[in-house]
């Protein structure tokens, strides 16, 4: 065979529909694994995303029709992929939930009938109405999947659903129809309706409360191709036309007008512009653009024009690649086995064995009635071993850990992201807007002449300023009590400041030092001094003097939110090691890393940088959390094990991430690791719980006592044990609503 290389492979990303459970995707991974071509196959169950390698020869459409053949389906690159995903996930959620209120609404008539009113004669015949359509139309798809698995040589949860149920329902249809075969054998006919449809109904709110979750998920992808331009204005012959992203060329010239985004990437031919890209780099300033400037798409542009020469267009541009890069971050996860799906694997073959067993056991036991006996005995078996407490175990105290977080600012997606924070050990944080307000503030004022009051000229001027910083000396000034003055002849010099005059013809200037230095304005020693000082501890500078002097010099900085300090303090007495990333300059990022008592720190971060660094932890075998708020934050959140988000950022953030910080304080996060231990313990106890029930049920029920005390656990009193496990976990899980956190 010729070998194949490695350009030649496609790797592609397919929406998978027709999945209901985590069974589902490793069946599809096995299906495909085991089809000719086909290299890899990871399947994503949370997002219902497919991740496929296979060789040339094959095509999409193979895949399609493999996948078919077992009951499911792939939603190709030519189709709508997104949508579609959506729409059949809603379409799941909304028919699981109507099917589990059916469900349980028809089966409580059936269990207070079969428990109070078993000797009243129309008793049977109810219940049987009632329980056909609860067993096998609202409740038909445990069947349908226990088909599937069984066909795949499998068997799982929904094998012993369909077996118990389906056998505790054909007894009682022929207790019903024929109760003369028990009583002219000495036996009661019993009905165990009751057990059937009570079992259906548990676990299918079991599965509508693990669904949930992925049912209220947006789509942080879509949100974030929504920031390319759908409508752009090109110039072409000297003639502005108004045309598709799609109909764009490489060369094009394009017009970006003020609070418009930029829809490519390119460099700026004419214009300036302040340009927001605090999504790529973090820098919650806008960045000045002037001609050559290179510029992305999705970025904001301020109160400029701008004139740009297309260079990337499409699936090029770096906000196609952050989008792509989030993709195979979300895809390359295997699907994480939760711990009763690896029991399961042991536990649900070894029921069907013991149930068979001790059917075997009590027809060959030579006893009277050994068939009645037999029959009776395995069915309460398989009832009493129904995985309705583990089915139950996890979602409840997840959802009861869910509203516990919600009391305490804190928004929870999945069990899988408290699973992982338990073993988190390396925590990456973002700064601006993390541990910063990610607004600047004045932070020093130093008024070097106190006997003319001229900062009512400063604040005329900024109010004309279209700079970042402009704002955050406005609201400064005016907290002051500062008046305005009247000013004229207002010049804007592009990256240096503004120069004014005021009624008499005297020159005032605010700006950087360059903008002083060019009009023979000097620093003396002590302004230098303090200049130095101030650019040392990473603050922003700006400077106000007339035509003679300078007259202050004030500081603005990204400040620190109020708690963040003891935040990252109590963080390490945990035991986590910290490690800060930012787009932000490397000073900057260093001046404040040695604040916080951070000894981890990179600086100049790109959306990608952050992702590889945190690839390269996880390489080493760490457990990785990030913490960001930002667009460029998005691809490193996907790429880390656990993502938390801040609830005043971005929504893409937010829609990756695992966990949201509702209040943006990062007080909140060690509350959310103490969460996580003490959630993922409650699990543990539930599963605990309901493997006890089963570990001295199944014994009792398949008759171990009964040589020597004449006791059998008769189906009734098998499907009582089995809520009766229930009823604890939940009671257990409810225990965490009032646990100190």
């Amino acid at each position: 065979m010729a070998s194949i290389n490695e350009e030649q492979i496609h790797k592609e990303r397919f929406p998978v529909s027709g999945m209901t459970c985590a069974a589902c995707a490793s069946s599809i991974e096995s299906v495909l694994r085991q089809s000719e071509g086909v290299l890899k196959a990871e399947v994503n169950f949370a997002t219902k995303d497919l991740w496929v390698e296979y060789q040339p020869q094959l095509d999409a459409k193979d895949l399609k029709k493999t996948l078919q053949a077992v009951g499911y389906d792939l939603i190709l690159a030519s189709e709508d992929q997104e949508e579609e995903k959506d729409k059949a996930q809603e379409n799941y959620y909304e028919n699981l939930k109507i099917r589990t209120t059916w469900s349980i609404a028809l089966s409580v008539p059936v269990f207070i009938a079969s428990m109070f009113f078993s000797t009243w004669s129309y008793t049977p015949w109810l219940s049987l109405a009632l329980s056909v359509p609860v067993l096998f139309y609202f409740g038909a798809a445990f069947y349908q999947r226990a088909w599937k698995q069984l066909k795949h040589g499998r068997a799982n949860m929904d094998t012993l659903v369909a077996l118990s149920t389906g056998m505790a329902f054909l007894f009682s249809l022929v207790a019903t129809f024929f109760p003369q075969l028990w009583t002219n054998q000495g036996l009661e006919a019993h009905l165990y309706y009751e057990a059937a449809v009570v079992i259906i109904s548990f676990v299918s709110i079991g599965k509508l409360l693990e669904e949930r979750a992925n049912s209220q998920t947006s789509s942080a992808l879509k949100k974030l191709m929504g920031l390319q331009a759908k409508q752009v204005t090109a110039i072409r012959n000297g003639e502005e036309a108004n045309l598709d992203i799609k109909d764009l060329i490489v060369g094009d010239l394009i017009l970006v007008k003020p609070g418009e985004k930029i829809p490519v990437d390119g460099l700026v031919k004419a214009g300036s512009s302040y340009v927001d890209e605090s999504m790529i780099s973090g820098e919650p300033l806008p960045i000045l653009k002037e001609k050559r400037a290179p510029v992305f798409s999705g970025t904001s542009n301020q109160k400029g024009s701008l004139k740009i020469i297309a260079q990337k267009l499409g699936g090029e541009t770096l906000l196609a690649q952050i989008i792509k890069r989030v993709q195979e971050a979300q895809g390359s996860k295997a699907p994480i086995q939760k711990m009763v799906d690896k029991i399961a694997a042991i536990f649900v073959p070894l029921v069907l064995v013991i149930a068979l067993l001790t059917f075997g056991i009590w027809y060959f036991s030579g006893i009277e009635n050994a068939l009645a006996y037999g029959l009776v005995n395995a069915i309460s078996v398989l009832v009493i071993a129904c995985p309705c407490a583990l089915g139950l175990a996890t979602p409840t105290a997840v959802m009861v850990g869910i509203g516990r977080a919600a009391e305490l600012n804190m928004l929870i997606k999945n069990a899988e992201s408290l699973e992982i924070a338990k073993k988190v050990k390396h925590l990456v944080l973002d700064k601006t807007g993390t541990i910063t307000q990610g607004k600047a503030r004045i932070s020093d004022v130093k008024i070097f002449d106190e006997s003319h009051d001229q900062l009512g000229y400063l604040l005329a001027m900024e109010a004309q300023s279209d700079h970042p910083l402009a704002q955050a000396v406005l609201l400064h000034l005016k907290e002051k009590g500062v008046k305005a003055a009247s000013i004229q002849n207002l010049e804007n010099h592009a990256g240096q400041g503004l120069r004014a005059e005021d009624g008499h013809g005297n020159h005032y200037f605010v700006g950087n030092e360059n903008l002083l230095l060019e009009n023979g304005i000097n620093l003396n020693a002590e302004q230098k001094s303090l200049y130095k000082q101030w650019q040392s501890e990473a603050k922003s500078l700006v400077l106000f003097a007339d035509q003679q002097q300078v007259l202050a010099l004030l500081a603005l900085e990204d400040s620190l939110k109020e708690d963040s300090l003891s935040a990252i303090q109590e963080l390490q007495r945990m035991g986590l090691e910290l490690h800060l990333m930012s787009g932000d300059n490397a000073g900057t990022v260093q001046h404040l890393a040695k604040k916080v008592g951070i000894k981890n720190y990179r600086g100049g971060q790109m959306p990608q940088d952050k992702s590889d660094y945190i690839k390269q932890l996880q390489a080493e075998g760490k457990t990785v959390a990030m913490v960001g708020d930002g667009i460029n934050d998005a691809e490193a959140l996907a790429q880390a094990d656990l993502s938390i988000a801040m609830g005043h950022g971005s929504d893409i953030a937010i829609d990756v991430a695992q966990i949201t910080i509702s209040n943006s304080n990062l007080k909140t996060l060690p509350q959310a690791f103490r969460l996580s231990q003490k959630t993922i313990r409650t699990i543990n106890q539930n599963l605990f719980w309901a493997f006890i029930y089963n570990v001295v049920g199944i014994p009792l029920a398949a008759g171990l006592l009964y040589p020597n005390f004449g006791f059998l656990l008769n189906p009734m009193l098998a499907g009582a044990a089995m809520a009766l496990s229930s009823v604890s976990v939940v009671s257990n899980s409810l225990r965490l609503k009032k646990t100190k956190i």
